[in-house]
C-alpha cells in the first residue's frame, strides 16, 4: 500500500505525540481510553476553548497529574482523536472494499461517506478545530507539521480506494493528494450543512464523484499528457508533491507511531 506524501520537508518528531509511549499495561490503556472519551464528551458539550485540563480530570474522576501523564495538553487529546478517526476510517474502508465489488465511484464513495459517518456527531467540535487551519504553526493546523502523519494516513485510505484502477502514472501520483484536499472541502461544507442529517452534503459527495470519474476518463487521454505533466511539475515546484527520486510512499501501517 502506497501513499503520496503531500509535504516536501523531512519528517520530524511532534510534541503532541510525545506523551508516554512505552508499552502500557491493560489498566493504563483503559485509563487512557477513559480520559480520552471523557475529554471528548466535555469538548462536545462545552467546546474546546471553554474546557480546562482540570475540568477534564475531574469529569474523568482522575487526578490532574494522571490526566497530564497521559495527555500533556488539550491539543494532545485532540491529536489522539485525529489518530482514532484515521484508524477507524481505514478500517471501515478496508471492510467495505473486501465485502463488496465496487467500481471506482463506489470505492471513492465508500471512502468519503464513511468519513462523514465517523464525524457525524462532531460537527461542533470540528468547527472549533478548523479555525486552526489558518495558523500554520499551530500543532492542530490541518496543513501544519503537527498533523503531517494524519494527512499521510488519510491519503493512504484514498489510495486504497483507488486500488488497481488503470490510471496513467502521473494521474496516480496526483490523485491521493487531490482527493484528500477535496474531502477537506467536503468536511467544511458538512460543518455548515444544516439540512436534516446533512443530506445536502451526501448529495454533494455523490455528484462530485460522478463528475470526478467522468473527468478522469477524459484527462487520461494521451492528448492531455503534456497538460498533466505541467500540472505535476507545478505541484512539485510548490512543494505539494515530492520529487520523483525522493521517498514518496508510506503505508497506513508504516505511518503509525
Amino acid at each position: 500500500m502506497f501513499i503520496i506524501i503531500l509535504d516536501s520537508c523531512p519528517a520530524r518528531l511532534y510534541t503532541l505525540n510525545m506523551f508516554n509511549t512505552s508499552m502500557p499495561s491493560p489498566k493504563a490503556q483503559l485509563t487512557r481510553s477513559h480520559i480520552l472519551s471523557t475529554a471528548l464528551r466535555v469538548f462536545r458539550e462545552r467546546g474546546l476553548e471553554a474546557s480546562t485540563m482540570r475540568e477534564l480530570a475531574s469529569s474523568a474522576s482522575v487526578s490532574l497529574g494522571s490526566a497530564y501523564y497521559y495527555f500533556p495538553s488539550k491539543e494532545a487529546i485532540i491529536q489522539a482523536y485525529y489518530d482514532d478517526v484515521q484508524a477507524e476510517h481505514a478500517r471501515r474502508v478496508a471492510a467495505a472494499l473486501v465485502e463488496t465489488r465496487l467500481d471506482l465511484k463506489g470505492r471513492l464513495g465508500a471512502a468519503f461517506h464513511s468519513k462523514l459517518d465517523i464525524l457525524q456527531g462532531d460537527r461542533r467540535l470540528l468547527s472549533a478545530l478548523f479555525r486552526y487551519t489558518g495558523e500554520p504553526q499551530h500543532p492542530l493546523s490541518a496543513l501544519g507539521d503537527g498533523t503531517r502523519k494524519n494527512r499521510q494516513q488519510s491519503m493512504s485510505v484514498f489510495l486504497t480506494a483507488i486500488g488497481d484502477e488503470r490510471l496513467p502514472d502521473d494521474i496516480r501520483a496526483i490523485l491521493p493528494a487531490a482527493l484528500w484536499a477535496l474531502h477537506m472541502g467536503i468536511i467544511l461544507y458538512f460543518i455548515y450543512d444544516d439540512s436534516p442529517e446533512q443530506q445536502r452534503t451526501r448529495r454533494l459527495v455523490d455528484g462530485v464523484l460522478t463528475l470526478l470519474v467522468r473527468l478522469l476518463a477524459l484527462v487520461r487521454l494521451s492528448v492531455l499528457k503534456p497538460v498533466r505533466g505541467s500540472l505535476l511539475a507545478l505541484l512539485r515546484d510548490c512543494g505539494l508533491l515530492p520529487e520523483p527520486d525522493s521517498p514518496q510512499v508510506l503505508s497506513f501501517q508504516e505511518s503509525q507511531p
